[in-house]
């Protein structure tokens, strides 16, 4: 079981004050987080069209933690080497926008690079399961992609136990991720029970009731003593 001082924190810049957006990168990392979350949205495989290349290079100048870039596009193998810059980045790729998922997971692990994939909330566990062994992460989407800001889907946490269980009964490596919806409350929570490692959050970190910083506490405070998948 992965205690609560493994459980990653990863502030989503796609909350963030796109007029501060380098402060407020510096902020999340001066607070304590330990990724720094970045979402790609290319207005095909999502509705909305978010950055590119050159946001997540400014975003990168900003802080010396990983860069968790999830790339919400359609054919991501195109557009892969213009992500995979710091070897510290850890990539994402969607199961359902990708038409050969092992021969995306080994490019990117062959580059050297940290490769996650994510599934959507319509898509079972059985889409993943022939290359989990190869995963350094498993994003599960708890919300829709493509919009900041929605509720949590409270079925989730039985798709998150069932990979825990998985990846704990094959000694496999991968953390699991989730993405969508986390608060500083019970969604935190739940998560973490149910066996995420690592907790991405919006508006939960960048909001205008408080700064990053007692943003990031509140999250921290709501997660200590937790162990994942307890």
């Amino acid at each position: 079981m992965a205690s609560e001082s493994h459980i990653q924190i990863a502030p989503s810049v796609l909350a963030a004050d796109f007029a501060r957006l380098g402060q407020q990168v510096k902020d999340a990392t001066e607070a304590g987080a330990d990724l720094i979350h970045v979402d790609i949205m290319d207005g095909r495989f999502v509705p909305n069209i978010s950055f590119g290349e050159v946001v997540v290079d400014a975003v990168r100048r900003s802080t010396h933690l990983p860069l968790n870039i999830h790339l919400m596009i359609q054919e991501p193998d195109r557009l892969l080497p213009s992500f995979m810059k710091a070897d510290s980045d850890q990539i994402i790729v969607h199961a359902e926008a990708c038409g050969h998922l092992h021969r995306t997971v080994s490019y990117v692990k062959e580059a050297g690079r940290q490769i996650g994939v994510a599934i959507n909330p319509g898509t079972p566990v059985s889409a993943i399961e022939e290359v989990l062994q190869f995963l350094d992460i498993v994003l599960v989407m708890t919300v829709n992609p493509g919009y900041g800001g929605q509720s949590f889907i409270p079925a989730a946490l039985d798709k998150i136990k069932r990979l825990r269980r998985i990846i704990e009964e094959n000694a496999y490596a991968a953390q699991i991720e989730v993405d969508g919806g986390i608060k500083a409350d019970h969604t935190a929570q739940d998560s973490v029970r149910a066996g995420s490692t690592i907790l991405v959050a919006g508006t939960a970190i960048f909001n205008v009731q408080e700064s990053v910083s007692q943003a990031m506490t509140r999250m921290r405070t709501s997660i200590r003593g937790l162990n994942a998948g307890d």
